[in-house]
């Protein structure tokens, strides 16, 4: 009887012992669980142990596992990547707005970047080696008699003994490949490429002075810079050198180098009228001696060059443009000599051209231009030239 007193009491005893550990158990849950999905303001201060973590009551059977204060944000902010650093954007040039150049002879004043091809036919260059401005001071001088002091023998143009080794005339086609780049607004460099064809025209009755010739001319490289660039005007300073890779023994090359510094100027005038403008001079670096040899002079001469070209555009949208250009286009020869006068002096000639053509546009990159031109004045570079030009802009 005392035996089943006292296990009733001890059955009574972990009764009442287990109640207030479930009571005990629900108060701390309540007051000390934190969600996993919950985050929390602050990272713990300090590792947590073993000892807060606790098990449930065997008589409690939601099967739930506490877990240490702040746990799940700590859990969270380790385990998580960083994200990775947004990339700058790139910044695109800004150029000024401004209508392309409609003019096909004088040089563009506008600095941006651009591919063009162009084509020149001209006929009838009577002083070819004027200045050693197109190619260079005629062979024919190698086979003069000592005796006129005119002899050259390192003379290096074509041509062979006089009257056959001096053509009447020349006829010359140009293929020219342009290409500028414009790393910053105002500021560009441009390459052209130019590849010459050459034919010489003889006196009737008379055998050719030299044959017939075709290759790459001399490389021009070169740098603009806009000094003045808004929506209706630019002020450019272009600088132009000359090298000397063609072969100037067949009328290729002039066989020397040249600069040329120039001034080039754009002009809105309207919404559809333009003008645009150059004046410049070439000047040679080198040069062939000059008639007699013995001349303080040589046979290459400075060329001082200047232009004027107004456009209007008579179809004006987004697809196609249609603009009438007439340019004047003028050169004074400063020194240097020619072939073929009584008097070999260049010194003081004047030459003008005038040139007219249409040139169209095709969207906001492409452009066509198709141009003639003819020699005003007595002196000439050429009597007539055709030229076609496409540009693509951008």
């Amino acid at each position: 009887m005392r035996l089943s007193v006292s296990r009733a009491c001890l059955l009574l005893s972990a009764f009442t012992f287990s109640v207030a550990a479930v009571a005990a158990q629900d108060d701390l849950s309540q007051s000390t669980r934190t969600d996993i999905d919950s985050p929390s303001p602050f990272l713990p201060d300090e590792p947590y142990s073993l000892a807060e973590y606790h098990a449930v009551s065997i008589f409690d059977h939601s099967g739930l596992l506490n877990y240490p204060r702040k746990l799940s944000l700590y859990l969270a902010q380790t385990s998580t990547n960083p994200p990775k650093p947004a990339k700058p954007p790139v910044e695109k040039i800004r150029r000024t707005t401004i209508d392309p150049s409609m003019v096909g002879y004088i040089d563009n004043a506008v600095v941006h970047s651009e591919v063009r091809v162009r084509f020149d036919a001209a006929m009838d260059d009577t002083t070819p080696d004027r200045a050693e401005f197109f190619y260079a001071k005629c062979g024919c001088y190698a086979f003069l008699p000592l005796s006129t002091g005119a002899q050259d023998l390192r003379t290096p143009g074509p041509g062979v003994a006089p009257p056959i080794g001096i053509p009447r005339a020349v006829n010359f086609q140009q293929l020219y490949f342009y290409g500028e780049y414009a790393p910053r607004p105002r500021f560009s460099l441009f390459m052209q490429l130019p590849f010459r064809w050459l034919q010489a025209q003889s006196l009737p009755g008379v055998a050719q002075a030299f044959p017939n010739a075709g290759g790459f001319s001399d490389v021009q490289l070169g740098l603009k810079f806009a000094a003045l660039a808004s929506a209706r005007h630019y002020l450019t300073f272009q600088f132009r050198a000359y090298t000397p890779t063609g072969d100037a023994g067949v009328g290729l090359g002039t066989h020397h180098y040249s600069v040329e510094p120039s001034l080039l100027y754009y002009q809105r005038l309207g919404e559809r009228a333009a003008v645009e403008a150059e004046v410049g001079d070439t000047h040679p670096l080198g040069s062939s001696s000059g008639v007699p040899t013995n001349s303080s002079q040589g046979f290459a001469g400075d060329v001082f060059f200047y232009g004027v070209g107004p456009s209007y555009q008579f179809i004006r949208d987004e697809q196609f443009g249609l603009a009438g250009v007439l340019e004047v286009v003028g050169w004074n020869v400063r020194n240097g000599y020619v072939t073929g006068p009584a008097n070999p002096s260049t010194a003081g000639v004047n030459i003008v051209n005038m040139k007219v053509g249409p040139r169209m546009s095709f969207g906001a990159h492409h452009s066509l231009y198709i141009g003639y031109g003819i020699g005003l004045t007595s002196a000439k570079w050429y009597r007539q030239i055709f030229r076609t030009e496409y540009r693509y802009s951008f």
